[in-house]
């Protein structure tokens, strides 16, 4: 797996209030998939499809992006049978808490489904719950990863507008993630999710695992981490190493990538005081009015792009980088559990020859000599103690196969998951670099037509002065 691509680009009672819905978180394997030469140093002269690129063709950047062409076939839609939507955010406000609601509309074709559409509210509370189910069910498959339950600028700005539908839109794409996914889609909690009344929903939720049973798998996930896992195959830690890598760089291209937006708006709000300057300025110098003023319009009409730019920016590549940015933490959690699940399976391998080398060691003498002076023969004690231990090594080795299929199951699902979740994240990130790039030839070029169109204006005047002065 090579990680030199990214380097060369990244250095480092309740009140309900309704909400408008307009309101305002190998590296990527390019040694299989190369056609994201945006990472390249070479993109100036190398095309996507390796041919070389003659910078004299007369071809605009625009035309040579749409011709860009993935290789993956879009699903089609007409294959989907269940469709989420998450909209509709409403603020509810009690005696003891403030929270927002999202309304979740289905529409299915699924036989198992009461009806063809549901609608019903959810908290993100909510939200979390069908995360933590469906991980427990599936420890070892990629559960799409949710928003942070706070922003950094803490609590006080958790209710505003644009946090509450930079949420919703992800809250959206969790959902639909779920709903793309061949078991998650299947599962009864995510139906239950879609479907049920706020009062059966909580009923359900009571149904979980107990406090302690939910305490003892902790403890028992701390124990396995402690123990460590001592044959782990090369397989998944290639996909340990693969997550660490993936973790630092669309980190560093997440945390670059949101610098870069600061400065486009600092940038920004220094632009909007020229307009003004130019005008005001043109006042005062009749020569020089007219160019003077052609120039503010020219910078005001380049902030309106600007501003275009910073938007797109900051509502859809920070969103898909961030949100990958949690997808590694979520890798690197799952690869967790699945060493829990070997380190168990070791341990009961372990637990079960130790048990097999005491029924075999001839190391009872003080037991045997106790239990005759009770009245009872040395052999009879020697026949119940093999006895016991033959009955505890057949409900050991019971385990051991229980844990043996359960590592079996964990390993298998998470190899298929992993090519599965690979694929999609390659779509998400090469459709987020081209949007990007799309985004700002448009830019640019709208910024160099209102320029060249000055250009031409002055042009023109300073012809007619010349005919003028010829005159």
């Amino acid at each position: 797996m090579s990680a030199s691509v990214v380097d060369n680009t990244v250095s480092s009672g309740n009140s309900s209030v309704a909400i408008p819905t307009d309101i305002s978180g190998q590296i990527l394997d390019l040694d299989e998939d190369d056609e994201l030469e945006v990472f390249s140093k070479d993109t100036s002269t190398t095309q996507t499809d390796g041919s070389s690129f003659n910078a004299s063709m007369q071809t605009s950047p625009a035309s040579m992006i749409n011709q860009y062409k993935f290789e993956e076939e879009e699903e089609d839609a007409d294959t989907k049978d269940i469709f989420v939507t998450v909209d509709n955010p409403e603020s509810h406000v009690t005696a003891i808490e403030t929270y927002i609601t999202y309304r979740v509309e289905t529409k299915t074709t699924r036989s198992e489904f009461d009806s063809s559409e549901f609608e019903v509210r959810r908290r993100y509370q909510d939200f979390l719950w069908l995360k933590g189910r469906l991980e427990e069910a599936h420890p070892t498959l990629i559960v799409h990863p949710l928003p942070e339950k706070f922003v950094m600028k803490g609590m006080v700005e958790r209710f505003n507008e644009d946090f509450i539908e930079t949420r919703r839109r992800a809250l959206h794409k969790f959902l639909n993630k779920i709903a793309e996914h061949p078991i998650f889609s299947s599962s009864e909690d995510f139906k239950i999710f879609l479907t049920a009344g706020s009062g059966e929903l909580t009923s359900h939720k009571k149904q979980g695992p107990g406090f302690l049973s939910r305490m003892g798998e902790t403890v028992k996930a701390v124990a396995a981490a402690v123990r460590g896992v001592r044959n782990r195959p090369q397989e998944f830690t290639d996909m340990q190493e693969y997550a660490e890598a993936f973790s630092q760089k669309i980190s560093s291209l997440d945390k670059v990538t949101q610098r870069i937006v600061r400065e486009q708006k600092e940038y920004l709000e220094e632009l909007k005081e020229c307009g003004p300057t130019y005008a005001l300025w043109s006042q005062s110098e009749q020569e020089l009015a007219e160019p003077l003023k052609n120039v503010a319009g020219c910078v005001d009409n380049c902030c309106k792009e600007t501003e275009e730019q910073v938007k797109h920016l900051n509502d859809h590549l920070i969103p898909v980088l961030h949100e990958y940015v949690l997808c590694a933490d979520t890798l690197k959690a799952v690869l967790r559990r699945r060493d829990n699940i070997q380190a168990d399976f070791e341990g009961k391998t372990e637990a079960l020859a130790t048990k097999k080398a005491d029924r075999d060691a001839d190391s009872k003498v003080l037991s045997l000599a106790w239990d005759s002076l009770v009245g009872r023969s040395p052999e009879e004690v020697k026949q119940q103690k093999q006895q016991k231990l033959k009955g505890e090594i057949k409900e050991m080795r019971d385990e051991l196969d229980k844990a043996e299929d359960r590592l079996e199951w964990a390993n298998n699902a998470l190899k298929t998951d992993w090519t599965r979740w690979q694929k999609v994240m390659r779509t998400d990130l090469r459709s987020a670099f081209i949007d990007t790039a799309e985004r700002n030839v448009s830019y640019y070029e709208k910024c160099l037509a209102v320029w060249e169109s000055f250009l031409q204006s002055q042009r023109t005047d300073a012809e007619g002065n010349g005919n003028v002065d010829s005159s």
